[in-house]
């Protein structure tokens, strides 16, 4: 019989948190506990760790993604356990999972079979509370900034340019437009507003990309909520909310250490998706593991045009973070998708649906190439696979000049990654390459935007109306042309067509929006139908869970 992730995750005896920090040298004071299997590091420890050298950073992403699935998170887990396995000290950084795709299509996010971080229904819930510490920080500026209006307005806030919205971890389709401060006088001045989901919260974004709590201060100020008649910005740090917002942080932003099912270290921290946001989890998080761990597993959201990307030419560019080596996880069901194949029909051996959906995997290896790192194709392995279809997988990307490993950690653990926790020694055996940004710092934004849609999407160009041209020049003009951008596209399609599977090209990726995060620091390109803030499918995750008798969580993974 098949068992759940989470069956196979009670199987197990976890360690206590202190054993799991004592193999990284963090001693039982450092840990600032949350129940006996998850604590965050002090800073006083993290501070400590400064004048050591780095380990050897791996990136872990993934082909475009599909609803055969591609195990990325899973792989990241596998391939940590398997380096622990023949000897190589190895930290774990993945982003926290929200709320919203728990509840709605996705499930659970750490992990699954013998290949999860743990324990995942805290981690997949509530877990150390960051995710509540985000919202309120986000909705304490919001509710600071109707206040001000309220008590006379004194920086003069045009309300018909407030683009600081509130947020909710939650899918809520219902409250992506609102009116708020009805019912008279006493509740204010009616105007309207929206909610995005916390995930999309330039707060996350800029809990992830802090190194410190002075430099979250400083950003948080930086984030601009409106402007006047006359377009002057005002800034956080005009409400005077960046202090009080630093203090609902404070503890927060402090790394999350966990482990794996092998009892190996994870930090799990931070949780900004890819589609919408930047991807990636906390710097804090990363920089951490590296000073404690010989090599460092991260992961980056969905795809590598969306995910691998920002980590690159965001979160890389701005923490000085240099990636030793990518892996690029795919599966032969996705591959035959992107090849034509129908869900139900994945089980039949397909060599020529296979090949053609190579395409969608060989532009992601190509991309990668391009930031100037070595790579593999780990192949996650699924029961259905036939000997046939894994030569062809292993003969295309041979082709491509990348070498594809299977593995079988879902069912094995560390020890169905071995081969690829090899092969990621072997590229990494000599001198750290140096990372190619896509794109310098003082090319216009706009040429920024098409030079990733160009480069990696395979488009012809791009286009917006002249609202948000005229945006993209304001921006530009007021002094914020050298930031990077970070693009909000589906996570389905090289285009911003989710229907269109495989390498599509030659087509014009659409601009709906532009938003300014001048505390995260990159400019938003919003294209296409994404939303940041998700509806609810027609029948959510939500309605198969529940508690069973013995008070566990059922239908949750």
């Amino acid at each position: 019989m098949h068992k759940s992730d989470i069956e196979i995750e009670r199987e197990v005896t976890l360690k206590p948190i202190e054993e799991v920090g004592a193999k990284l040298g963090i001693e039982r004071q450092h840990l600032l506990q949350y129940g006996p299997y998850k604590a965050k590091i002090s800073l006083d420890f993290v501070r400590q760790l400064e004048d050591r050298p780095d380990g050897k950073l791996i990136l872990v992403t993934a082909m475009t993604p599909t609803p055969a699935g591609e195990g990325k998170t899973t792989t990241t887990v596998g391939l940590g356990d398997g380096l622990n396995r023949i000897g190589k000290k190895t930290v774990i950084c993945l982003r926290e999972p929200s709320l919203g795709p728990c509840f709605g299509m996705k499930g659970g996010a750490a992990g699954g079979g013998w290949a999860q971080v743990s324990p995942m229904e805290d981690i997949n819930l509530h877990f150390t509370g960051d995710f509540h510490a985000i919202t309120s920080a986000h909705n304490l500026l919001s509710a600071m900034l109707d206040n001000h209006i309220y008590w006379g307005n004194e920086l003069q806030i045009d309300a018909r340019r407030i683009s600081w919205k509130r947020v909710l971890d939650m899918n809520d389709r219902a409250l992506r437009s609102i009116v708020n401060s009805l019912g008279g006088p006493g509740n204010g001045f009616p105007r309207e507003d929206g909610f995005d989901i916390t995930v999309a919260s330039e707060v996350m974004a800029i809990f992830c990309l802090a190194t410190s709590h002075a430099d979250l201060t400083k950003r948080l100020g930086n984030i601009i909520v409106g402007r006047t008649r006359d377009r002057k910005p005002i800034y956080a740090r005009d409400l005077q909310a960046e202090g009080a917002m630093t203090v609902l942080l404070k503890d927060d932003i402090l790394p999350n250490l966990v482990q794996t099912l092998e009892g190996n270290p994870a930090f799990v921290h931070g949780g900004p998706f890819a589609n919408i946001a930047h991807g990636c989890n906390s710097v804090m998080a990363t920089k951490t593991a590296l000073k404690l761990g010989d090599y460092v597993i991260t992961e980056a959201g969905f795809g590598a045009d969306l995910g691998a990307e920002k980590f690159f030419d965001i979160k890389c560019r701005k923490a000085g973070l240099k990636p030793a080596a990518a892996v690029i996880v795919a599966t032969i069901r996705a591959l035959k998708m992107h090849g034509g194949v129908a869900k139900e029909d994945l089980g039949k051996e397909d060599l020529k649906a296979l090949r053609e959906g190579f395409s969608n995997l060989a532009r992601h290896v190509e991309n990668v190439g391009k930031f100037g790192l070595p790579a593999v194709v780990a192949i996650n392995r699924f029961t259905s696979d036939t000997d046939a279809e894994r030569d062809l997988v292993r003969e295309l990307c041979a082709e491509v000049g990348v070498e594809a490993i299977e593995c079988n950690h879902w069912a094995e653990g560390g020890k169905g990654a071995e081969a690829l926790a090899r092969e990621v020694v072997r590229l990494t055996e000599g001198p750290t390459p140096e990372l190619r940004l896509l794109y310098p710092d003082d090319m216009p934004l706009w040429d920024k935007v098409r030079t990733i849609a160009q480069t990696l999407y395979g488009a012809r160009d791009i286009t917006a109306d002249q609202k948000v041209r005229d945006q993209f020049r304001e921006f530009q003009e007021q002094g914020f042309g050298h930031l990077p951008v970070c693009i909000a596209k589906t996570q389905y399609s090289f285009s911003t067509d989710p229907t269109l599977k495989g390498a599509p090209s030659d087509h014009v990726v659409p601009i709906r929006e532009v938003r300014l995060a001048a505390g995260a620091e990159f400019v938003v390109a919003v294209c296409g139908e994404i939303m940041t803030m998700p509806g609810l499918p027609r029948v959510p995750a939500a309605a198969k869970i529940r508690l069973n008798e013995q008070l566990q969580v059922e239908g949750l993974f």
